[in-house]
């Protein structure tokens, strides 16, 4: 095992990869409940979603364990899950079982432009100065979704700024069976609770207790802070200790046969291109799955790997210059491309790198043998559900702040005083937490990068591939305001 993962050449033990791999399961374990309410609505079995996801998160991550060997996790992207859900199935009217055949084909274009080297162009295009923004930007995303999971925010909002409630317009209508969701305009003010929740103050006292012990350097100090911080809710109610039955196996394996090669029959790929305008509008949303899911990836790639040394100079020069799947960064993105496509056989959307793979890299994983290890918490949580559910977030929330804070180091790189630097690096990176969307963070870099470059008359320093990536973006905020 040491062997085959390389553990002393990346400076880890099997015990900090195990730590890590756990530090990471419990960060993103919060998906295999989301993802199944979120699809549910679009009225696909619940239950089989839950297996679909466990299914697919398990086999990407153990692909990108055991072939790339880099300590990624993968699992159905949050954002691409509502994208799926609220803007396919709800406001463009494609059924679940088309929407799954559209996530099929984002799947087989993945494989594509990672087998062709399109994605390594990509990456090679992007400039040292960007990369540095986005991986101070993944910290500022991770610790800004502990602050929102740890409840220490809340927002308010006059009625004014309420642009829509349940999907539809709010003006006039009541609504008898509640709200679902509800979309803010730029009204809502964001502040501090007053700490009389206590879940907030839960979290409160786990971040004080993860701070002390990630300063301290007291091995396994995120795991140990989860742990403790999941006691420490038990008295204030916060940790649920009742094992409801929630998602049972059982009931999963009967209803996966739902969803099982939906993408295929008759309702899905069956009719999917059947009129002009539903032809226009698949490549649309195919385009649209496709823009994200690359970027999320590529972002938490950049991120994350080029900080701790987990992709390096040398393994970014044989990406590069090798042939095959010569690198790392080569198996790494390959292993994402495959994932979704299993996922929509199974009957989940688009399998992503998980942001929250930072957790358990800052927890010291290095190697696959992190991812390994969450694949099979993966598996193990088709019976252990309910115990999985017991953690809440607020026991997850302060690793993810630590992490962001430990990420956001990358700022250093950047030159802040020189404009032509900081302002595409400002766009990329904190444009990135607000909007709550790596690819989007990395949009704004791109095209302000692109259009200082072409008014200060250097626009030859901007990479070919970088100008074709920029107006992609471009065309991809078009497609999505059409798609509304």
């Amino acid at each position: 095992m040491d062997h085959f993962f390389q553990l002393k050449e990346n400076g880890t033990t099997r015990s900090h990869e195990t730590i890590a791999g756990l530090t990471t399961f419990f960060a993103m374990s919060y998906i295999l409940f989301v993802a199944p309410a979120t699809l549910a609505l679009t009225g696909m079995p619940s239950q089989a979603v839950f297996l679909a996801t466990i299914i697919a998160s398990a086999t990407g991550t153990l692909i990108m364990g055991l072939f790339a060997n880099v300590p990624y996790a993968l699992a159905p992207g949050l954002g691409l899950n509502a994208f799926f859900t609220y803007t396919v199935v709800a406001a463009l009217g494609f059924s679940w079982q088309e929407a799954l055949a559209l996530v099929f084909l984002c799947g087989c274009i993945n494989i594509l432009i990672t087998v062709t080297k399109v994605r390594k162009l990509i990456i090679s295009a992007i400039p040292e100065v960007m990369q540095h923004a986005i991986g101070g930007g993944i910290g500022v995303f991770v610790a800004y979704i502990g602050l929102k999971n740890a409840g220490f925010l809340q927002f308010s909002a006059n009625k004014g700024s309420i642009l829509s409630i349940n999907g539809g317009s709010a003006a006039g209508h009541v609504f008898k069976h509640g709200i679902d969701s509800m979309v803010l305009g730029g009204g809502i003010t964001p502040g501090l609770v007053n700490f009389t929740q206590s879940g907030a103050l839960v979290a409160l006292m786990g971040l004080i207790l993860m701070v002390v012990l990630v300063v301290k350097k007291v091995p396994g100090a995120v795991l140990i802070g989860i742990v403790a911080t999941t006691l420490i809710g038990i008295p204030f109610g916060v940790t649920n200790l009742h094992l409801a039955a929630g998602n049972s196996l059982g009931a999963a394996v009967g209803q996966l046969g739902t969803t099982f090669g939906a993408a295929f029959s008759h309702q899905g790929f069956g009719s999917l291109f059947t009129t002009p305008h539903h032809i226009m509008l698949s490549i649309m949303a195919i385009f649209a799955f496709s823009f994200s899911d690359i970027f999320d990836t590529l972002g938490t790639f950049i991120g994350t790997g080029r900080r701790t040394g987990i992709f390096t100079a040398a393994d970014m020069q044989q990406m590069e210059h090798g042939k095959g799947f010569s690198s790392k960064m080569d198996r790494a993105l390959f292993s994402d491309a495959i994932a979704t496509g299993v996922g929509s056989v199974f009957g989940t959307s688009n399998i992503t790198v998980f942001v929250e793979s930072a957790a358990g890299i800052g927890a010291g994983g290095r190697t696959g043998l992190t991812a390994v290890v969450v694949a099979i918490c993966f598996l193990v949580s088709s019976l252990l559900s309910p115990i999985i559910a017991v953690v809440p977030s607020e026991a997850v929330a302060p690793a993810l702040i630590m992490v962001g804070v430990m990420m956001m180091s990358s700022f250093k790189e950047i030159d802040w005083n020189n404009l032509e630097e900081a302002i595409p690096a400002f766009m990329a990176s904190i444009v990135m937490g607000l909007v709550y969307n790596i690819s989007y963070g990395i949009a704004a870099g791109f095209i302000f990068y692109c259009l200082i470059k072409l008014v200060t008359g250097k626009a030859k320093e901007v990479h070919p591939v970088l100008w074709v990536v920029t107006a992609g973006f471009l065309l991809d905020f078009l497609f999505m305001a059409l798609l509304q």
